[in-house]
């Protein structure tokens, strides 16, 4: 019986270990019980593949892009809600969740594209943290990449200590991260009112709109999705309705407060890359390494070392909480569970590897555009994400009263709309040149055929829940049957009628209907 209760929930190894049932003490002990799980989420939100983004945007176009960073966490806290709703309401994880609800030809890319995509974000925060260690120390980038493996000690060690620790240790380094960039800032001392500026929605030219759909393309990280709606799982809760609506509100108000400190981290860097760069000139500050050797102009060397330090705690928060996605995303679709140890180094030699191949072959000015391609890949996975959660809450016959509102659901598709779109043109944009370079004709049709493998699947997942309950609900019209049917029936005639006896008090009792239940008079059987 446990064995099977343990394949049917999300992260069994700590499902519901942290006990909000039992406690008692003044409101905000109870608040701090269930916080966690969204700090583990937000650093999905400032991880290195985030940082090129806002420095491009902070060098080129001063504060200007502030408001698209405000946008997008706004998405983000609506879409990370939903996924927390998803699982504090029906106990699963989005991937249990599209498993039960969408057939296995359809789960199977669902689970190979977000495996690609955990892979993706592996590869950045890989990339960041060997960029960091590169920059502290002046060891060989292929050498920090290497040592990135070690890392996965760190998260057994961690999970041993339990959930609670290991939440402490990443928003320790949430803290680190958030710590530095307060340092450069204050180093920095940009001017209030120019800052003020960047909350007026506008876009200066094509350039501009480009960036912002960077920036907002690298908002949601779609493993976040799959973690949040795990994570909130791991609080044990009394059953009821109002338990649960209270579980729903303190949830709220760890992701808004979570998720606007990664905010106010993304638009230290885009603030931090306007008042150095920007105002300075220096406008083609395209990738971290750059940022870091203009760092010295704020006039301190604690400046570029606080940088990689940060750049470093990111890529390691990000990392861990991306090996527990893949365990979720892994054990939701396919039910398979293995070996943590052996889980977190299959992800890390997935991202490893290629960052190794592309270093040792060309060099280490590639790496920039590995960056780049990653956050490609978290693209395209997106709305095979986005789309699924918002049918899932909107389901009312699993929900109940629970079911997202019209309001949330209108706002919901409308920043999958966006998102989607975005994300399109932005694969589009980079596709474009290789389509219409000469040669490769084979790679092209590949290419070709995968993306309208894609757009089907978008649309089938899109499609399916609304149809089937459609179809639920008229089978549930049909409450009885036409009245032809009755027509032409007879009533049967039972001659014979065998019982089992348990040889107790009860047996002639059940002897007595038996009989009752013979046509023929009695005697007769």
């Amino acid at each position: 019986m446990t064995n099977h209760w343990q394949k049917n929930v999300s992260l069994s190894e700590v499902h519901g270990t942290i006990d909000t049932t039992t406690r008692k003490g003044p409101w905000w002990r109870q608040l701090f019980v269930f916080f966690g799980p969204a700090y583990l989420v937000s650093v999905g939100y400032m991880d290195p593949g985030n940082w090129a983004t806002d420095l491009a945007g902070g060098s080129r176009f001063g504060y200007s892009l502030i408001w698209v960073l405000l946008m997008s966490n706004g998405i983000a806290i609506l879409l990370q809600n939903l996924s927390a709703r998803l699982g504090i309401v029906r106990g699963r994880d989005l991937a249990q969740a599209n498993r039960e609800v969408y057939p296995a030809f359809i789960n199977i890319p669902l689970y190979v594209l977000a495996e690609i995509a955990i892979a993706a974000c592996d590869l950045a925060e890989v990339l960041g943290m060997a960029i960091g260690i590169q920059l502290l120390t002046g060891l060989p980038l292929v050498y920090g990449v290497c040592i990135t493996v070690l890392d996965t000690f760190l998260l057994l060690f961690l999970q041993r200590l339990g959930m609670r620790r290991m939440e402490a240790f990443v928003i320790g380094l949430i803290a680190v991260v958030g710590g530095s960039f307060l340092v450069e800032i204050l180093l920095a001392r940009p001017a209030l009112k120019d800052i003020a500026t960047g909350f007026v929605p506008r876009l200066q030219g094509k350039e501009a709109l480009y960036i912002a759909i960077g920036i907002i393309g690298a908002t949601v990280m779609p493993h976040n999705l799959y973690l949040h709606s795990a994570l909130v799982q791991t609080r044990k809760i009394k059953p009821g309705a109002e338990h649960v609506r209270k579980a729903l509100k303190i949830n709220f108000l760890d992701s808004a407060v979570a998720l606007n400190l990664a905010f106010l981290v993304n638009a230290a860097i885009l603030i931090l890359a306007a008042t150095v760069f920007f105002k300075t000139g220096n406008t083609n500050v395209a990738s971290i390494r750059d940022a870091y050797r203009l760092l010295p102009m704020l006039g301190t060397q604690m400046a570029p070392k606080l940088f990689a330090i940060a750049l470093i705690a990111a890529g390691q928060s990000s990392t861990l909480t991306g090996t527990l996605a893949g365990q979720i995303v892994m054990e939701g679709y396919l039910q398979l569970r293995i070996n943590p140890w052996v889980r977190r180094l299959l992800t890390r030699l997935l991202a490893i590897i290629p960052a190794v191949v592309v270093i040792l072959i060309f060099g280490e000015n590639e790496v920039d555009n590995l960056l780049v391609l990653s956050q490609v890949f978290l693209s395209v996975q997106l709305g095979f994400a986005v789309i699924p959660l918002i049918h899932f809450v909107s389901d009312r016959s699993t929900m109940g009263e629970f079911t997202a509102s019209p309001v949330i659901r209108t706002l919901a598709w409308a920043a999958a709309a966006l998102l989607v779109y975005l994300n399109v043109k932005l694969v589009i944009e980079e596709a474009a040149p290789f389509m219409a370079a000469p040669g490769h004709d084979v790679l092209k049709i590949l290419v070709a055929l995968a993306a309208l493998g894609a757009i089907l699947l978008l649309t089938y997942i899109t499609l399916h829940p609304w149809i089937a309950r459609r179809i639920r609900h008229s089978q549930l019209l049909r409450v009885h049957p036409q009245a032809d049917s009755w027509n032409d029936w007879s009533a049967p005639s039972f001659r014979h009628i065998a019982i089992a006896l348990d040889f107790s008090e009860h047996d002639q009792k059940l002897l007595a209907y038996a009989v009752g239940q013979v046509a023929a008079p009695p005697g007769t059987c």
